[in-house]
């Protein structure tokens, strides 16, 4: 994710997060609760929204002994012992759909997007004890670093099932351009995309409240990147697209409730920046291909900085998203060398 700085206009309401285990209220009926990560970016948040005789809960970390202990200790406290009836879900990635099956199993409904539930249900189905072939190839085409490729080759992959509960059959779609009533507010339903497709935001139509996911965050941008299952996408296209179509929906007393960091005002000064910071990522990026060169060899001017450890995947996908992002606009070639790497390079 690119880091971002906050400037004049968009404020944070509530600077301090909730502790483990606790909540803090939002809004009314409205609870912010966080979760931990096991990653640098170290934390999910969660919501719950107060119906009368059950919670709607929003997103749910991790699938994990911990993740459970903490969930159950909020059962037993803060929420008061009633149950959950909802769980919505904004899309797929497990630190937000990672506990859903679990709440299933226990009585409660699942509300997401169709591609969302599709994602997830394949992906938790689809448990590979090796990196296969077509990933090994795309890891090569994007330059990824010999020692980093060597070292996954000796290691199994990261599995959706290894933090995500299965997911039962049933579910509720929700659908682009319905209503939806949850907590005793009315919520439009609107989809953004890039960071993952058909990904679900909530607009309370008494223009208090917007639940985010991670299409909309403070500080920071969404990852947007390129998988082997789609070596070909534009996630940076979809990205910007949703932020032009989002955008007229946007006002600046809205209290912006986001898949991470902090709840926010300010949205409109919030979303002009989504855009310009990744325009100006990519003029960069396009400068820096006076020469041919790897996806991998190109962190610093989409990040303004070198990128290792941990972080070294997320950094190489979302470098592949913005340079297909240029080759789908016609503004690079891109070349695939005898070592089975692309070389890209500026038109």
């Amino acid at each position: 994710m690119v880091n971002t700085q906050t400037p004049a206009g968009i404020r944070t309401p509530f600077d301090t997060p909730p502790d483990e285990g606790e909540v803090v209220e939002v809004a009314d009926g409205v609870l912010w609760i966080r979760l931990p990560l096991p990653m640098a970016l170290d934390h999910v948040n969660c919501y719950a929204i107060d119906e009368g005789d059950s919670w709607a809960i929003i997103d749910t970390g991790f699938s994990s002994k911990r993740g459970r202990a903490i969930w159950q200790k909020l059962l037993d406290g803060p929420l008061s012992g009633k149950p959950i009836g909802r769980v919505i879900v904004t899309h797929h990635h497990p630190d937000h759909v990672g506990l859903a099956g679990w709440f299933m199993e226990r009585g409660a409904e699942l509300w997401m997007p169709r591609t969302g539930w599709l994602m997830a249900r394949m992906l938790t189905l689809d448990e590979q004890p090796s990196y296969p072939a077509e990933t090994l190839d795309f890891y090569r085409r994007a330059g990824m670093d010999a020692d980093v490729l060597a070292q996954r080759m000796t290691e199994r992959p990261f599995n959706f099932a290894d933090c995500v509960a299965p997911l039962p059959l049933g579910y509720r779609r929700l659908i682009e351009g319905e209503v939806i009533h949850l907590g005793g507010r009315d919520w439009d339903v609107r989809m953004g995309d890039g960071h993952a497709p058909e990904h679900l935001t909530l607009w309370a139509q008494d223009g208090t409240l917007v639940i985010g996911g991670d299409q909309l965050l403070h500080s920071i941008s969404p990852n947007l990147g390129v998988y082997p299952t789609e070596p070909d996408a534009d996630p940076v296209g979809d990205w910007l697209a949703a932020c032009e179509r989002l955008a007229p929906h946007a006002t600046d007393t809205q209290l912006i409730l986001g898949g991470h960091k902090l709840p926010f005002t300010g949205l409109p000064l919030r979303m002009r920046q989504f855009v310009d910071n990744h325009h100006h990522a990519l003029d960069r990026l396009l400068a820096y291909l006076d020469t041919e060169k790897v996806a991998g060899a190109c962190f610093v001017p989409l990040f303004k900085r070198e990128i290792t450890g941990s972080a070294y995947g997320l950094a190489l996908v979302e470098t592949v998203g913005h340079l297909n992002h240029l080759w789908r606009l016609g503004q690079v070639t891109r070349r695939l060398d005898a070592d089975g790497a692309y070389y890209w390079k500026a038109v």
